[in-house]
């Protein structure tokens, strides 16, 4: 059977050109009056974030491999053409359904502190740093996870040759590929950060200038890292050659770090119980902590689940007050009770009973004036803890996969901000500046901070891979990256395909409005803008700006498969 796919370029948010009469309920034209149809298959279903690392994942599936294969060859080439967003040097979270089994897993490929890291790490004569003061250099690498994360995928559920997943990517390493048009856009932005490194420079400003889109760029050092890997496993990357040229990156740059061969060869990834919410007649399973994707995600729709969001529709400003308040009471409990689970005890944030009680918060006809971190109880004696205001930039990548068995795989990967430290290690792939996750500030007011920093301790993320369950079996699988915003872009596209009823590609395609602490942020360019007005009369203060997810979704329909991707990207979803 032919291959179906479809390519959304890099193009204004303005979406696509057809109209799609299914997408919008009737009443509901003005935010989703314009979107491109979905892939459609019957076998299997893989969308990421570049044409060529979905490639790769569909020449894996069309050979008989399972999701988890497809994800190693997927992540191996998003490491050559999206370095920005994901690779080695970074790690990620993974969602993953068993068709055989039913069981949903997950697994923690979070990057840790090195053992040497203390809570004032980021302060300076007992102040914070500035952020990008501490995101450049060595300072702000943990160590990396994807690498094991990879392996222990194909260790449980792959059948393909190990060795093989990688010919793609070193293929396209070795020969060269074609710099996309967002991974120039982005070198030319982040020029200034990027020429701190000499071998970061050397790869993306060669001669002092930026690459270009169109430009043939190999990389040698990282086909040779890929090599290793494909014949030697993790212990390639955790130890010998590979682990030392990181060391000396991190410890040799101009702010040293503290990355010991010792934390690389502590480093495992670790499975952890999926966190499922329930909401309408479903359960909304992901990650848990150290994640506070699956959490947050699962408040904000337990909070609006008593309020019938489907009859309001998409572009009822009564809707989007629900959602925005819900996610501010949210975030709230967020920045106060979520971290790394293993070093911070943590309260029922999911409770049926605690949940209605804040349900009723959003009983009345305006914004809440002042949002607090609620009370949630506790197995154990309560904790006190402060508040945090750590920051979560932009960047990251997410993979969703469906295979021909009816496994299915939600992965978030990430090397944080874009270009992560800014360091390139000489295996040819850039260093993650993840320990930046961590709360800058130990204390609150005299109350410690659960996301500050601990040696081994995994920051907080907001990474949001989610499998939605109905009656035991998977009906939409679905990611973003975005900061802190993920949180927002999964929920909404959650809504905008179980209450609006769009398919995936109109539900990632949706104008974003995503309210995170008090200020309405409205996606430039799109219709989301025409509820400014509406929204400043509830009492909102709103923010229109750029709002660039990567969200990519497969729903599962009565054995077929509809798959989605972001056009705010350069996704690819491929079908067959």
């Amino acid at each position: 059977m032919r291959a179906a796919l479809a390519f959304v370029l890099l193009a204004t948010p303005s979406f696509a050109q057809d109209v799609a009469d299914t997408v919008a309920p009737e009443g509901a034209a003005g935010l989703v009056s314009e979107a491109s149809a979905p892939v459609t298959a019957e076998n299997w279903m893989v969308v990421a974030a570049n044409p060529l690392a979905s490639e790769a994942g569909a020449r894996v599936l069309r050979g008989g491999g399972s999701a988890a294969d497809a994800m190693v060859a997927v992540q191996a080439v998003l490491g050559l053409v999206e370095p920005q967003s994901s690779g080695l040097g970074g790690g990620a979270f993974l969602v993953w359904y068993d068709a055989e089994t039913g069981e949903v897993t997950t697994l923690d490929g979070r990057e840790t502190a090195p053992a040497a890291a203390t809570p004032t790490l980021f302060q300076i004569d007992g102040e914070p740093m500035d952020f990008f003061d501490a995101v450049v250099g060595g300072l702000s690498v943990g160590t990396p996870g994807t690498p094991m994360l990879m392996e222990e995928a194909h260790r449980r559920w792959g059948r393909a040759n190990w060795g093989g997943l990688f010919d793609e990517a070193i293929t396209l390493a070795a020969e060269g590929f074609t710099v996309s048009p967002r991974l120039a856009t982005l070198v030319a932005e982040d020029a200034e950060r990027l020429s701190v490194a000499p071998a970061t420079a050397a790869y993306f400003l060669p001669g002092g200038e930026p690459i270009l889109e169109g430009d043939e760029l190999v990389n040698a050092a990282y086909a040779d890292t890929l090599r290793a890997f494909a014949e030697r496993g993790a212990d390639a990357f955790y130890s010998g050659e590979v682990a030392e040229g990181i060391v000396a990156t991190v410890r040799g740059a101009q702010q040293p770090g503290l990355l010991s061969l010792d934390d690389l060869g502590d480093y495992e990834v670790v499975e952890r119980p999926a966190v499922c919410a329930p909401y309408r007649d479903a359960e909304v399973c992901g990650m848990g902590p150290p994640s506070s994707g699956a959490l947050t995600v699962g408040q904000i729709l337990a909070l609006i689940e008593p309020y019938d969001i489907a009859a309001l529709g998409p572009d009822s400003p009564e809707a989007w007050r629900l959602i925005g308040d819900a996610s501010r009471l949210a975030f709230a409990d967020r920045g106060r009770y979520m971290a790394d689970s293993d070093y911070v005890p943590m309260p029922r944030l999911l409770d049926p009973g605690y949940l209605a009680e804040r349900a009723v918060l959003l009983e009345g006809d305006d914004a809440l004036e002042e949002v607090a971190p609620g009370m949630p109880p506790w197995e154990h004696a309560a904790l006190r803890l402060g508040d945090d205001a750590s920051l979560e930039l932009p960047s990251t990548s997410h993979i969703s996969i469906v295979d021909a068995d009816g496994n299915a795989l939600s992965m978030t990967t990430t090397i944080e901000n874009g270009f992560g430290s800014r360091l390139m290690a000489p295996g040819g792939f850039l260093l993650n500046n993840e320990l930046t996750d961590f709360s800058f500030r130990t204390h609150d007011e005299g109350v410690p901070i659960a996301n500050r920093v601990e040696p081994g301790k995994r920051p907080r993320s907001s990474m949001s891979p989610t499998i939605v369950m109905r009656d035991g079996a998977p009906v939409f699988v679905v990611g973003s990256p975005g900061g802190s915003r993920i949180i927002g872009y999964v929920a909404k596209t959650i809504v905008a395909h179980m209450d609006w009823g769009m398919d995936p590609q109109a539900a990632v395609a949706l104008p974003h409005l995503v309210n995170r602490f008090g200020t309405y942020d409205l996606e430039d360019g799109t219709a989301a803008t025409a509820l400014r007005e509406p929204l400043e009369a509830l009492g909102y203060e709103t923010e229109v700006r750029d709002l660039t997810s990567g969200l990519h979704a497969i729903a599962l329909d009565g054995g077929v498969l509809l798959g989605g991707a972001d056009p705010r990207r350069e996704g690819l979803a491929i079908g067959d």
